[in-house]
């Protein structure tokens, strides 16, 4: 008989932490704790492979299941001393979801299942009679929201109403009398929502929990979350049933979320926050200001409220060493959530915190140096798309600045944007391409998209470990939250500061690092790759094979990649060389010409043009490879459209602006991408290529003669054929000779081809006979293969993705099974007649983790990337060389 419960609790369980797969991320750690003998308060784990069969069999549950968790349910009124449904003594249980990846705020949780008009009076005599209608109101607010779809707000105006009548601005200040008159009130608004009372049974509360909680996993905000973060939708979620404990029975009562080390800068300490009579939402929805756990971190915020460790001192001593315990045992910084009932310590949780990547850099070096992780550790658990984190401008600390207010330092990063107050509004304004701030008086995980649009986010409450610190951090996305002096008004579209009034769509700036807002837009600086980014930097590269390449034309661009590491230029697109304002005249006198003489006069004018900039490139790269692509893009796309423009080729050649007009139309193409372009122009003119060929070697002749080696590379785009290559190499190699000649100098140089269709990786064979490199194209072959055009691809994708057809946009990680095949099939048919044939690609492909593994376990020699990808891509390159060793 298959096993769908797992208990837990006491000092003993029936998972363990490797279990994470099947028991979810929160049910393994759970079940952990309990083997550690770690206080946990007794419960079972509904299986992932639970929701599994709910969804393939029609929303509904095993067999076995409902005996199981009988059976479970028993162990936890055997281990409490309670009795579930039971009047006088009851046993009341938390629902929660746990995936095997942490999905914070995404899915559903209800607490104090279990009471109802009897026991709510049982856990009165026997405790208190405010603290029991205060968890009999809470429970009905949140198993209406989440189980019987009464939106929340519908509970909360009620609240708001109560606490306006009574006088009184806390809940805390509200009395057992008032709770419970509350709670006859949610009950009527739940009959006047549904039609029918509120459940009284706890079993059929409990089954309304669960079901709640694997529906939560096919939810919008959930769905999304899994896509941005690259999640199956096929993992499922678990459940996990477990004891109440309450931080809401008076001044010895308290709930809390603490860190084993800084997640925002990685410094060894106790971080975290926590509520004096409390439940563990009202830390996370920012009701009451939380307070710190540390006397240094109170005294740090200049806060007034009593940390954790002058009023509960005992407690915070346990929680040290609990905190020691987790951290050494996982190896790693502990998220943790923590109750304390009466002044006894439960643990609720613990995971591997998500971290910014300044601290997780920190974090990880610090490891290693304590002896706690290997380098191999320490470079394989940094995520390399954090990297982006820290390669991007901060706030020019000279800049003038007008401070609007400040809030908490919720995630670190500086950003400009255009104020939005709803996340449907910030992804309309970030999917037309304008920079946006959110601006919420507090996010919840229906703002997910939103908030992933945004540049940045500002919240008015909320602490450090609100919805919106911990979402912004793991995104990335500076976040400055519960900056409380400024009022938000969402009806009239605009928010207050002291005098300031900003409305929507004008321009703020955040610093997510000092927790400042800023009137408009405030200067920047490049960040400063050093420290503990330089020492992962330098382990990855010593671990990995793969070469690290970037994608540059400009020196800009080419000074940022060698500062960040790239190993040569994989991809220097010259027709981006061309749209200078002085140079596109050039150009497009060179496609009006009706000969050859014609365009040979137009070339020789970009020729000194092209040779300078070849020659800035072979300076900066010093000595490093150079691969230079021919030019590559369809004529007419260098033609003007615009009237004033089409004039001024008329008057630059000599010709009419209706002979300009009908020559655009002449060039014009049904499908450019596949039309004429690429090795097609130089076969068609070759002075195009013999003007490039000329620049490239008059540029090397040039730098070497200052005493600086250069490498070229000379890459045929398009090819489809061995024939098409010959005849261009013939060319490039006849300038090469001329060159030499000429300047007296030797340049050793390699001439390879741009493989981006599948024709060209199907003859690798023969094409490897005349080129000396294959530089996989990517972003073409992938739409050559697909028959997918990038640009129009948008129409369609979601839906792909939604419907399980791509499990990720192919043009943002590389498809391994079709696309893949062919760059391996391609390299091996090239090798078996070069052995010693250069492989790399040079697509987007090339910055993204899972494709960099890929080309790695494949053979290649590089990959290329834009210039702030080359951190990231190093990494990746680093990590498949550590998963290959542990035979991953």
């Amino acid at each position: 008989m298959t096993q769908w419960v797992y208990s837990f609790g006491g000092s003993h369980s029936e998972g363990k932490a490797s279990m994470r797969n099947l028991l979810g991320g929160k049910g393994a750690n759970l079940a952990e704790m309990s083997n550690l003998s770690l206080p946990v308060p007794p419960g079972f784990t509904v299986t992932t492979e639970v929701c599994t069969h709910y969804y393939d069999n029609g929303k509904t549950y095993p067999a076995e299941l409902e005996a199981q968790v009988s059976a479970a349910l028993a162990a936890i009124e055997a281990e409490t001393g309670r009795k579930f449904g039971d009047p006088a003594n009851p046993l009341l249980v938390s629902v929660r979801s746990g995936a095997r990846v942490s999905m914070p705020g995404m899915m559903d949780t209800v607490l104090n299942l279990g009471l109802n008009d009897e026991t709510v009076k049982g856990m009165a005599a026997g405790a208190d009679a405010r603290f029991a209608w205060d968890s009999y109101r809470r429970f009905i607010q949140m198993y209406g929201d989440v189980v019987l779809g009464i939106g929340h707000y519908v509970f909360e105006e009620e609240l708001e109403m109560l606490k306006d009548a009574q006088g009184v601005f806390l809940d805390t200040d509200l009395s057992a009398a008032d709770w419970e008159k509350l709670v006859g009130i949610y009950k009527e608004k739940v009959e006047e929502e549904l039609g029918h009372p509120f459940p009284q049974d706890p079993r059929e509360q409990l089954w309304g929990a669960v079901g709640a909680v694997f529906a939560s996993w096919q939810t919008p905000r959930a769905i999304t979350y899994r896509r941005l973060n690259e999640i199956s939708d096929k993992w499922g979620t678990a459940v996990n049933v477990q004891a109440m404990v309450f931080g809401n029975m008076g001044e010895s009562s308290a709930t809390g979320v603490a860190f084993t080390r800084n997640p925002s800068n990685g410094t060894r300490e106790v971080y975290g926050e926590y509520l004096v009579n409390a439940q563990g939402e009202d830390v996370v929805a920012g009701i009451r200001t939380p307070q710190h756990i540390t006397i240094a971190a109170k005294q740090h915020h200049e806060s007034d409220l009593p940390a954790m460790e002058e009023v509960m001192p005992e407690v915070f001593g346990q929680l040290l060493d609990i905190q020691h315990t987790l951290e050494q045992h996982y190896r790693d910084m502990q998220d943790i959530e923590f109750t304390v009932e009466r002044g006894r310590l439960w643990m609720l949780q613990t995971r591997s915190g998500k971290r910014t990547a300044t601290a997780a850099l920190r974090i990880a070096v610090e490891m290693v140096d304590e002896g706690l992780i290997s380098r191999d550790d320490a470079v394989a658990r940094i995520e390399p798309a954090s990297l982006d984190q820290m390669l991007h401008p901060a706030l020019d600390p000279d800049a003038e600045r007008t401070v609007l207010g400040h809030g908490l330092p919720a995630s670190p990063g500086a950003v400009s944007g255009a104020v939005v107050f709803s996340a449907d509004e910030a992804e309309k304004l970030a999917t037309d391409g304008s920079d946006v701030i959110l601006v919420r008086i507090e996010t919840s995980p229906e703002d997910i998209h939103g908030m992933h649009a945004a540049r940045g986010i500002l919240t008015s409450r909320g602490g450090m470990t609100s919805h919106a610190a911990v979402v912004a951090r793991g995104m990335g996305r500076p976040c400055v939250a519960g900056a409380g002096d400024i009022q938000i008004d969402y009806a009239a579209g605009q928010f207050f500061a002291g005098e300031h009034t900003i409305k929507a769509g004008e321009i703020i700036t955040l610093d997510g690092t000092t927790g400042e807002i800023m009137a408009g837009k405030v200067r920047t600086i490049d960040p400063e790759v050093s420290g503990e980014f330089a020492t992962i930097m330098g382990w990855a590269d010593g671990i990995r094979r793969l070469g690290v390449r970037a994608n540059a034309e400009t020196p800009s661009d080419a000074q940022t990649a060698r500062s960040l590491g790239a190993e040569g230029i994989g991809l220097c697109r010259t027709e981006h060389m061309f749209f200078d304002a002085e140079r596109i005249i050039a150009v497009r006198e060179m496609i009006m010409a009706e000969n050859e003489q014609g365009r040979r006069a137009a070339l020789d004018k970009l020729l000194p043009m092209q040779r300078a900039d070849f020659a800035e490139l072979f300076r900066i790269m010093v000595g490093l490879p150079v691969t230079i692509r021919l030019l590559d893009p369809p004529l007419h796309e260098f033609l003007p459209h615009q009237s004033h423009e089409i004039d001024a080729v008329a008057k630059a050649t000599g010709s009419t602006p209706e002979a300009v007009r009908q020559r655009t139309v002449r060039l014009s193409e049904s499908n450019p991408m596949l039309g004429h372009r690429g090795c097609r122009l130089g076969i068609s003119y070759p002075e195009i290529t013999e003007m490039q060929a000329r620049a490239m070697f008059e540029a090397a002749a040039e730098v070497k003669a200052e005493g600086v080696e250069v490498f070229p590379e000379i890459m045929v785009p398009l090819v489809a054929s061995k024939r098409e290559l010959d005849i261009l190499k013939a060319v490039i190699d006849r300038v090469a000779g001329e060159v030499a000649a000429d300047k007296g100098a030797e340049i050793p140089y390699m001439v390879g081809t741009m493989i981006e269709l599948p024709r060209a990786a199907l003859r690798g064979a023969e094409i490897a006979e005349a080129a000396e490199f294959f530089s996989f194209g990517t972003n073409d072959l992938t739409q050559t293969t697909f028959g997918i055009s990038r640009d129009d691809s948008a129409n369609f994708l979601e839906a792909y993705q939604r419907q399980g057809i791509f499990e990720r946009d192919p043009f943002v990680g590389l498809d391994q099974e079709g696309v893949g095949e062919l760059v391996q099939l391609g390299a091996e048919r090239g090798r078996s007649t070069r052995p010693d044939l250069k492989l790399g690609i040079c697509g987007e492909h090339g910055g993204d983790p899972e494709s960099v593994a890929f080309c790695h376990r494949i053979g290649l020699d590089y990959v290329s990337c834009s210039p702030y990808r080359v951190p990231i891509a190093r990494l990746a390159a680093a990590q498949a060389a550590i998963a290959e060793k542990k035979g991953a």
